[in-house]
């Protein structure tokens, strides 16, 4: 999820963590879990730093070791004991690493309920998991964790059982739109194999809202896009697969190209003749908008297929969809 809604859940877990008589009766304490869950709510993403080697480099590594099996333990010992040493807290060390440990665990939880996905896996798989139920910002969730953490600022209830109320409410609405996805998946993909016989990958990317999800059909010589609105499916565009050039062969020598790859789901490579060469394209089909597919990458090769240049990334707004 984006970096204010980690950082909102870190609050309201500290709140929660006041169901805790050691945690309500000490304030100090309190601000030693406050401290430990909100940063281990960002911690994972501290991985953004790669960023400053450049795109490719980023979309390789983030979400990955940061988000990885040892690092659900590795994050809450470093953050538990640095809370412990700030706050003079060692006695309560257990304690601060079990709500670091949550709010890690909730981090890259919320991270696999994206449709960008997580490495969660890692070390003994670096295959991208991703179950495509909420988008990168919620508005049901920011406003009821926001609700609740103004609720606790103003002292006008309990905050653990201010949050405890929240995070039931938050797990059901999970639940409530999993299970509607199971729905829109099963009628999308009856529709799928009725309109192309059979077909590869399924992907559903959830909207802002309930009704508004987009998806990504991959049949043997295609990629399909279109939207699903409650009982509605719309055909969006279709992008007919070419991989036959040697010109094709010769961009995924680009370092941007291998991490595109081993990151898309439903990659559709074109190419075209430029002034200088050729243009390789690919992009990610199931991030479509408006009949354009902005993230993806482009190389640039000479006449003899040498790799001349290479851009990676997105090509839309940021507060423009999809939200991922």
């Amino acid at each position: 999820m984006d970096t204010g809604s980690h950082l909102l859940f870190g609050v309201t877990l500290a709140g929660l963590a006041t169901l805790q008589p050691d945690v309500a009766q000490n304030p100090l304490l309190l601000q030693a879990v406050l401290a430990a869950t909100v940063a281990g709510s960002h911690a994972p993403d501290f991985d953004t730093v790669t960023r400053l080697k450049g795109y490719a480099v980023y979309l390789k590594h983030h979400r990955g070791i940061t988000h990885s099996l040892p690092a659900l333990l590795v994050w809450p010992a470093l953050l538990s004991a640095l809370a412990a040493a700030v706050f003079g807290t060692w006695d309560h060390y257990a304690l601060l690493f079990g709500w670091a440990a949550a709010a890690v665990i909730l981090h890259v939880g919320l991270d696999l309920l994206n449709a960008y996905g997580v490495q969660c896996l890692r070390p003994f798989s670096s295959r991208w998991l991703h179950l495509d139920i909420l988008p990168l910002t919620d508005p049901f969730l920011l406003v009821l964790h926001g609700g609740g953490a103004l609720l606790w600022a103003a002292g006008a209830i309990h905050p653990g059982v201010c949050m405890a109320a929240v995070y039931t409410a938050s797990f059901v609405y999970v639940i409530a739109r999993w299970l509607h996805k199971r729905i829109l998946f099963r009628r999308l993909s009856g529709y799928v194999k009725d309109r192309f016989g059979a077909s590869g990958p399924l992907l559903l990317v959830p909207g802002l809202t309930w009704r508004s999800w987009q998806f990504a059909a991959e049949t043997e010589d295609s990629f399909h896009s279109g939207t699903v609105r409650g009982a509605r499916i719309v055909l969006k565009d279709t992008y007919v697969k070419d991989r036959t050039h040697p010109v094709v062969e010769a961009a995924m020598a680009a370092e941007g190209v291998r991490a595109f790859l081993a990151f898309a789901q439903s990659g559709h490579v074109s190419w075209d003749t430029h002034e200088e060469g050729y243009v390789v394209k690919w992009r990610e089909v199931r991030f479509w908008h408006e009949h354009k597919l902005p993230f993806g990458i482009d190389v640039t090769l000479d006449r003899e297929m040498k790799v001349l240049s290479e851009h990676l990334g997105w090509t839309k707004k940021a507060w423009e969809p999809p939200y991922v």
